[in-house]
């Protein structure tokens, strides 16, 4: 099968292009610049696998070129993960996060639509889009209401509410995902729980380590989890015009994750609020139900929390040892 990946040059999609690859399917990337940008990848893409990919240029929101990429390959499946994701920076430049996640979005879905009826796609949404729905503690559904509060999450709740319009009217294959909060090598800095492991990574001045709110709860998953659920739901046909939540199965208060990283790190620090970390909005329990992604696919989570971290942890070590660190980091 012959799939592109938007958004390959960020944090699931170059775990999803492994597993693609290693499964015999044929690759394609979308980058939004011909600058050498997709080199980037190589931190977590093996060689042999980073030549395997055919990297396509283009950006979302240019519906032209978006229109001749999808008329000429016609993919037998698209994964949609290319995002503005961070929702610190969504209160920040909601216009910008609304351009790339819903008319970026628009753009794709009607050009499949037009150009590659056949192509099946699959919307990268968010847990995000329930806001602080699950604030109660039960565990969230597909069905739950949709009450985003951020931009972010406005902005994937839009196309969410999009997606299934054309679903129900028939115009596109495909399916939702709504991830919860994962993480694993890749992870941007800018995101809790990375920043821990880049901070702890790189060395801490005065022995302090900068935090977030670390009273909320999450159930956290390893990325290369994530992803695998993606692609179980990509060859189903029983995933057809469907939503899916994928989510880990503990929750945990955030301090957890802070305090198992700083127990890898194997040094005691003082943890200290930072104000730049702290949501102007946060969720405070977030928990997914995610039987249907179950019965379907038997999809289940592989890796435990502490391998997730660990690989966290020695990915950022690694960025910091390399030679050409200075100028990635």
């Amino acid at each position: 099968m012959k799939y592109l990946i938007t958004g390959i040059t960020g944090f699931a999609g170059p775990h999803l292009a492994n597993l693609l690859i290693k499964e015999g399917h044929e690759v394609h990337g979308l980058v939004r610049g011909s600058n050498g940008m997709e080199t980037d990848i190589l931190d977590v893409v093996p060689s042999h696998n980073f030549e395997k990919i055919k990297f396509v240029y283009g950006d979302v929101t240019d519906r032209i070129r978006i229109d001749k990429i999808i008329g000429k390959e016609k993919y037998d499946g698209i994964f949609h993960l290319a995002a503005q994701s961070h929702p610190p920076t969504s209160f920040i430049d909601p216009e910008g996060t609304f351009l790339v996640n819903v008319q970026g979005s628009i753009n794709l879905i009607e050009s499949v639509i037009n150009n590659s009826p056949l192509t099946k796609f699959m919307f990268c949404s968010t847990s995000e889009v329930y806001g602080n729905t699950g604030n109660d503690g039960r565990m969230l559904k597909e069905t739950d209401p949709i009450l985003p509060s951020n931009p972010y999450g406005n902005s994937k709740a839009a196309i969410d509410l999009y997606l299934q319009e054309r679903f129900t009217n028939n115009k596109i294959n495909g399916f939702i995902t709504r991830a919860f909060s994962h993480t694993g090598p890749r992870r941007g800095k800018t995101f809790s729980i990375s920043s821990d492991a880049f901070q702890l990574a790189k060395g801490l001045q005065d022995n302090v380590l900068k935090v977030g709110n670390l009273t909320t709860t999450r159930v956290v998953m390893d990325v290369r989890d994530t992803v695998k659920a993606y692609y179980l739901l990509m060859i189903n046909e029983g995933s057809n015009k469907k939503i899916f939540n994928v989510c880990g199965d503990i929750p945990r208060k955030m301090e957890f994750f802070t305090d198992m990283l700083i127990s890898i790190h194997g040094k005691p620090v003082t943890k200290e609020i930072e104000p730049n970390f702290w949501r102007p909005h946060d969720i405070f329990y977030q928990h997914g139900d995610v039987s249907e992604l179950k019965s379907l696919t038997g999809w289940a989570p592989e890796f435990d929390i502490k391998t997730t971290l660990s690989d966290l942890y020695i990915y950022w070590k690694t960025k910091f040892s390399a030679k050409t660190a200075d100028n990635k980091l």
